[in-house]
């Protein structure tokens, strides 16, 4: 009798296990059979759904996996030196476990995911018992982060509830797997050359070159039935040098290109000549006088600076963030209030399209099929003729916007998904060309009787021009002006001083954790505060540079 219990018992197992490997071949696209990481994600996503559940508990409604395999390549180089030459391969896996329903569900401290290395020898076998093992860890963080979810709600009172996580349509997308260019170490010698430019002007405190080249093959399975593998290629060359002005003023300049093709690089020669323009643009700014004490009147951002200032003001805001546990605003930032409120003159509008893989023949880093939630990436209109319409969503809903656009992507394996930006572009119904907007500026400053204003052609952070030009209003000369910074560039001004745009777009792509690329044209500002930077002022060195060559 014994005997034969056992015979049913195994014959029962194996059905089961056959039954299992059919619905994992059915969920999975076929042209990811040859891919084991996709084989032991989707094997082990059909057993969860089919067994997890533990006494007293309830079963999961919703799980993913998401595996991100990074293999980079990168370098740095300083005083014409190579300080660091790394290639190295790493596959993190994140694994998250939803117990509850869309509405109300554990995502919630210590519910929100478990994540691992993983091993990048392609082992499906250790690969499903990796991922199986941190199933069974989050599912009981789950359910621990429910019960304090729950204990937490309360105490509080919920003004605007809104769903804890949105539903979404399966997808299934297989892309090919990415690769670095097998050229890629032949940069090393180049930013070892630039990174000597110091030899040109002995006065630089420091002579910097680096690059960072990415390939990123991202897999994604949840339990809706979506199977995703993505690839990106981000290939990033800088050099930056500083130095200090006669009165100590620490001064900065970078050159960077950031393309997502290894081919679409500049020559060495180029870069080599955009590094040793911007060695050139230092020694002028250590002769250039200070700005006066304090300006007010027309300030013209060219596209480059325009880009800096649509990112920091515009493109920060337009995240659809769900606020804290309990909070009653709509989305964290300055936006949180300006829904269908104008944001921005009448004559510009945003949208952030990742659809779009270049804008008027350029490539843009911010083109993605599939967001990190897989979510189809979708077309957004954001601000039309200035007044904001929409947010950036992921799968984590705010009040009045309860789906996804497919704009959740995550920093890093370790972060869960949010509200991100694909390519964010501004334009203006209004366009002027470069010159118009340089004679309007300069006719603003006439009629308030200003000697002369300002030009800005690049920009750092927020607050702080890099390269910035007085305009004189008698001829139209440029005089090059250190140890500026905005005393009033904000959403305020964004909304109400801004008076014309250009109509040919700079772009920005941005190799941040989360790649993105800002579009804009330039920006002209009716008025703006411009004033002396207040900082102190670094001593300079006690005694000269050794001798070059010695």
């Amino acid at each position: 009798m014994i005997t034969k219990l056992i015979k049913l018992a195994v014959t029962m197992l194996c059905c089961f296990l056959g039954v299992s490997a059919l619905m994992a071949q059915d969920a999975l696209p076929k042209e990811a059979s040859s891919d084991p990481v996709l084989r032991a994600m989707v094997a082990e996503m059909e057993r969860s759904k089919a067994q997890l559940k533990l006494d007293g508990v309830s079963a999961p409604y919703y799980i993913d996996y998401r595996v991100m395999d990074m293999d980079r390549y990168s370098v740095e180089s300083s005083w014409g030196a190579i300080h660091g030459d790394i290639r190295a391969r790493i596959r993190y896996v994140r694994v998250v476990v939803r117990i509850g329903d869309y509405k109300q569900d554990s995502f919630f401290q210590g519910g929100q995911g478990v994540v691992e290395l993983l091993g990048v020898d392609d082992d499906e076998v250790a690969i499903r018992r990796q991922l199986w093992l941190a199933t069974d860890q989050a599912y009981k963080a789950a359910a621990e982060a429910l019960t304090a979810k729950n204990a937490a709600l309360k105490q509080l009172t919920i003004e605007y509830p809104v769903d804890d996580f949105a539903r979404s349509e399966p997808v299934k997308l297989v892309e090919p797997l990415v690769k670095l260019d097998p050229a890629v170490s032949s940069w090393s010698k180049v930013l070892q050359e630039v990174s000597g430019y110091y030899r040109k002007d002995p006065e630089l405190e420091s002579s910097d070159a680096n690059l960072s080249f990415d390939a990123t093959n991202r897999y994604f399975v949840n339990s809706e039935g979506t199977v995703v593998r993505t690839g990106r290629t981000v290939y990033s060359v800088a050099a930056a040098a500083s130095t200090q002005a006669a009165d100590g003023m620490k001064l900065e300049r970078s050159s960077s290109y950031v393309e997502g093709d290894f081919k679409s690089l500049p020559t060495p020669e180029k870069f080599k000549d955009h590094a040793d323009e911007m060695v050139g643009t230092l020694r002028k700014l250590r002769e250039a006088p200070v700005v006066e004490e304090e300006y007010r009147g027309p300030v013209l951002f060219e596209g480059d600076a325009a880009t800096h200032v649509v990112a920091d003001l515009i493109g920060d805001n337009v995240l659809g963030r769900k606020p804290a546990l309990g909070q009653p605003a709509r989305v964290r930032g300055a936006f949180a209030a300006s829904y269908q409120s104008k944001v921005l003159p009448d004559f510009l509008s945003v949208q952030d399209d990742p659809t779009i893989a270049t804008w008027r023949g350029k490539p843009l880093l911010g083109h993605y099929e599939v967001d990190d939630d897989g979510v189809k990436a979708a077309k957004v209109s954001l601000i039309e003729k200035g007044k904001l319409l929409g947010y950036d969503m992921g799968r984590e809903p705010i009040r009045d916007f309860p789906i996804s656009n497919g704009h959740g992507r995550a920093q890093y394996p370790m972060n869960a998904p949010g509200a991100s930006l694909g390519n964010l572009i501004l334009q203006s119904s209004e366009p002027l060309s470069e010159d118009a907007l340089k004679a309007k500026l300069i006719e603003l400053c006439k009629q308030r009787d200003l000697t002369y204003c300002y030009l800005v052609k690049t920009s750092g952070a927020r607050n702080s021009p890099r390269l910035l030009y007085k305009v004189f209003t008698s001829n139209g000369l440029e005089q090059l002006v250190r140890g500026a910074v905005f005393g009033d560039l904000d959403t305020r001004s964004m909304r109400n001083d801004i008076v014309a745009a250009g109509g040919e777009a700079a772009i920005e792509n941005r190799p941040t954790a989360i790649p993105h690329s800002i579009v804009s044209p330039s920006l002209l500002f009716d008025e703006l505060e411009v004033k002396r930077v207040d900082q102190n002022k670094e001593k300079l060195p006690e005694y000269p540079a050794p001798q070059l060559g010695k």
